[in-house]
């Protein structure tokens, strides 16, 4: 079984730890501001298929 050789020091595995979190944060953020721009119906970047009967009544 593969084993490391040196142990990895405590600052590298904040380093990644604090990317990946920053990451998810930015990901997340993202995330909400698309799902408020669809729900405000503001959204330029994102396309969805509207109900037909929400077509139905407009006509």
């Amino acid at each position: 079984m593969a084993v490391p050789k040196k142990k990895t020091s405590s600052s590298k595995r904040d380093q990644r730890k604090a990317h990946w979190k920053r990451t998810a944060a930015l990901q997340a953020k993202k995330a909400l501001s698309l799902g408020k721009s669809v729900t405000t119906g503001r959204s330029n970047s994102f396309v969805y298929p509207k109900d037909e009967e929400e077509e139905d009544d407009e006509g």
